[in-house]
């Protein structure tokens, strides 16, 4: 298929790398952001200058930038993809997005002659790389299963989570619980620095315990070695998503007591962590919080 694509990060690289490993034909939108394509330009991919062009040709359009202003930016905005978008053609947007955001850009979308999916992904830069990431899909049944072949392609579990928005809902929800998770775990482990537990023994009594599990895992190769490559997730992204997810549940007047605490301790490690902050990988806040 023709497929063009916007965002060509962590995860968007390993996404683009598969698409064209499969032998789609893939235009990409050369931007400041993007990871070095080199290798994807030897694969055959194109470069293009605007979201307009990405879009003019392609069948299936998909989007991985930071969360819901650049996605409406790239779609809605000057030279984006809905001036260029095809009768028929599909938009997925794999970014994380506020569900409301995303029924609107829906909506426009469908307006502009097009399809829409919100498939936003689970696990890391490593399993984009490989083709096995998790993806969560809003939208119709008919319109998932006739793009599964294009997910199939850099993704190992799909699941249908419901309508137009759903996809996306699933997401903060997952990525609240995950960053939770690892937060309560960084902080368990700065303190264990602070009172001389060794970090090997730390890890195995959590392992064998209540604290078992895959946020243990990622969070492990910085506790024993500061190597922060078993989550490569910033900040910065995490303090967005929080955020994110803390607007979805006062839309929802949903409980959010646990949501706020995370949140400020994210932003107090952000601004502790000078002024590239943002930045640092998650797995850092044992460091910051450690001493």
């Amino acid at each position: 298929m023709n497929i063009g694509m916007i965002g060509i990060g962590l995860m968007g690289h390993g996404i683009a790398s598969n698409l064209v490993k499969h032998g789609h034909a893939l235009t990409v939108l050369d931007h400041p952001g993007n990871q070095p394509l080199d290798a994807l330009r030897a694969a055959g991919a194109v470069a293009v200058s605007s979201a307009r062009e990405v879009a003019q040709g392609a069948q299936v359009v998909i989007l991985v930038v930071t969360g819901s202003p650049q996605v409406e930016a790239v779609l809605t905005g000057p030279a984006g993809v809905l001036e260029g978008l095809q009768p028929g053609a599909v938009v997925i947007d794999c970014s994380t997005s506020l569900p409301g955001s995303t029924r609107r850009m829906a909506q426009a979308v469908q307006e502009a002659g097009g399809r829409f999916l919100d498939a936003p992904m689970t696990r890391t830069p490593k399993e984009a790389a490989e083709g096995r990431l998790n993806l969560l899909v809003g939208g119709e049944t008919a319109l998932l299963e006739e793009m599964k072949p294009v997910l199939a392609c850099y993704a190992e579990n799909v699941t249908h989570v419901g309508p137009v928005g759903a996809g996306h809902g699933m997401k903060l929800l997952h990525n609240y619980v995950s960053l939770g998770m690892v937060t309560l775990l960084a902080e368990a482990a700065a303190c264990a620095s602070r009172q001389g537990v060794a970090p090997a023994a730390f890890v195995e009594v959590l392992a064998k315990g209540g604290g078992g599990g895959i946020a243990l895992e990622r969070l492990k190769p910085y506790v024993l070695a500061r190597d922060p490559s078993g989550l490569k997730f910033s900040l910065g992204n995490a303090v967005k998503d929080l955020s994110y997810y803390r607007e979805m549940a006062a839309q929802a007047g949903a409980q959010d007591d646990i949501a706020q605490a995370v949140l400020g301790a994210l932003e107090a490690a952000v601004e502790a962590g000078s002024v590239d902050g943002a930045r640092r990988w998650v797995p850092e806040l044992v460091e910051l919080w450690g001493g």
